[in-house]
Formats: structure tokens, sequence, C-alpha cells
């Protein structure tokens, strides 16, 4: 993969001013990307560019559900950084001094989570670290990210489902059910012996440390499998009557379901695309739910 350059109007790169709060900056063959650090946690963040995408999913796609259409126009005129991987324990238990994760490690995704316990995160990391100004994507912003130019049912390529667990093109670029458990390391596994038709035989699952699957066109990595993502928008049946502009769809109703994106190791290859989205009450906590955070450069 070449190098790409970001026809943006503000980086790291440009300016050759990085913000207040990052701790490295830099460009590789991703493209922009800068960093911070909190009690010798480094995350780093994407520059994720404005652009135009199709949102949802064609009617023909191989596992489509019905709740990803219409498909859609959105553009997007403001770029934004992106963490790079699902948020680990290691940062949350920086910020939080407790991890509620089924399966504990410092690089695997913080889950158990809820909406509002990511709400107190943000909060409290925003106040620690001066100008970061996390906040969660909107779906718009998620799904544009994932797909980084493409418009297959995975950012990869087209997808296979040979079975309900069986969808080998995943298997480079996402931890689902069909590979979640290959040589899962830790005692306290979701039993998966029962799962039929599995791609790779196991009998223990869980999630699995970030960055160990191939990144996405745009250097991110586990936006597919590993842990579903909370989104800032509230759950719609459908896109009818959607933003087009990438905004979060927000309704009167504070406490209505959020809308989750991305699939995770419990969840059958058809979960694993980047059209795929389901929902949470605010105050859902599982072992396959976990965030990634969001900064809109103004």
């Amino acid at each position: 993969m070449t190098a790409r350059i970001i026809d943006t109007a503000w980086h790291p790169l440009v300016t050759g001013c990085p913000p207040r709060w990052a701790s490295g900056w830099g460009q590789d063959r991703y493209g922009v990307f800068v960093e911070f650090t909190l009690q010798e946690v480094t995350q780093r963040l994407r520059w994720i560019p404005p652009g135009r995408f199709w949102m949802g999913s064609p009617e023909d796609e191989p596992g489509r559900y019905d709740n990803e259409g219409p498909r859609h126009l959105v553009t997007l005129t403001e770029g934004y950084w992106l963490f790079d991987t699902p948020c680990t324990q290691a940062l949350w238990e920086a910020v939080m001094g407790s991890n509620p994760s089924r399966f504990q490690s410092p690089t695997r995704p913080v889950e158990t989570v809820s909406w509002n316990d990511v709400q107190d995160f943000l909060a409290r990391i925003n106040t620690r670290i001066p100008d970061l100004d996390l906040t969660l994507s909107s779906e718009a912003q998620w799904e544009h990210a994932c797909r980084a130019g493409t418009e297959t049912a995975i950012y990869s390529g087209g997808l296979a489902i040979l079975s309900e667990n069986n969808a080998p093109a995943l298997d480079p670029i996402a931890w689902y059910s069909g590979n979640s458990g290959v040589e899962f390391e830790l005692d306290n596994g979701y039993d998966s012996s029962s799962w039929p038709e599995k791609q790779y035989s196991h009998t223990k699952a869980g999630t699995r440390p970030v960055q160990r699957k191939r990144a996405n066109p745009w250097g991110l990595y586990d936006m597919l499998g590993n842990v579903w993502e909370w989104t800032q928008d509230h759950w719609h049946a459908n896109y009818e009557g959607a933003p087009t502009d990438g905004s979060a769809w927000e309704d009167a109703d504070a406490g209505a379901n959020r809308v989750l994106r991305g699939g995770s190791w419990l969840d059958s290859g058809r979960d694993a695309r980047s059209a795929c989205r389901d929902a949470s009450p605010l105050a859902g906590c599982f072992n396959d739910l976990g965030f990634r955070c969001a900064r809109v450069q103004s």
C-alpha cells in the first residue's frame, strides 16, 4: 500500500503545530495520526477525511437486515479523529480506576460497559486532558470510517456466508463466531462447543487483543467483530427520515435505545458487515459490547 496524503485544511503535518493534547503525531501508509498518553497508556487516533458515501446496504447484499435501508447518500463536510482501536481495558482503567470486563487483559477491548458508563468515561478523560473533547461518533461517522471509501459488504471486499458461523472472508479482518475461539487462552472463555458449522473448531471463545487482525484502508482496527461499539444515535428501525449530513440522529426521548455497530466475537458472519446495526438500552452491559471515541476537528 502506498502512502496516502490527506486532502484537508488542518492536520499536524500541514501546520507543523500538533494539538496541545497530542503526545505524538505523524503520517504513514494509512494517513495522518495523532496520539495522546495518559498514565503510560498511549492511544492513537486516525484522521477520517470528509466525504460522501452510500450508507446502508443494497437489497441484494448477503446477510442483509431490513433495518439497513433505504440506502442513502450521506455527505460529511467535516473530517474528524477516531480511535484506531476500540477503547482498551488499559485506557479504561487509567481513566476510571477499575475494570468491569469479563475477558480481562490490558490490550483487549473494555466490555460490559453501558452507554451511561461511557458518558462518565468521556467526562472524566476530557477533564483529565484539556481540549481533548472526545465524544462517541454518530452512526454515519462510524459507517463512513468503517467503509473507508468502499461500497462492499466488508471493507476488504464481498462476503460469502457459507453458514451462520462460517464466512471465510472475515477471517483476515475480524473476530466473529467462526474464529473467536481459535487458541483462546483465558480460563473463563464462553462455551462455544455447541455453535454449529464454525469456520474453525473451538470450544471456548471471547474478545481478543486489539490490532491482531488487518486494519481497514484508513488504519482502523477491529471495526468489524471483536466487540459491538456504542454510537451517539438513538435507534430507528430504518433510515426513513435519517439525516444526510452525518450528524447523530437523536430524538426528544433522551432515554431511548442507542445504536450499536460492528458485530462481535459472539455474533455470526452476517453481523460483521459494514452496514449491520443493532441497538441496546442505555443501561445495557454485555461482554460483547464496547466503544471507540471520536473527536470532531474544529
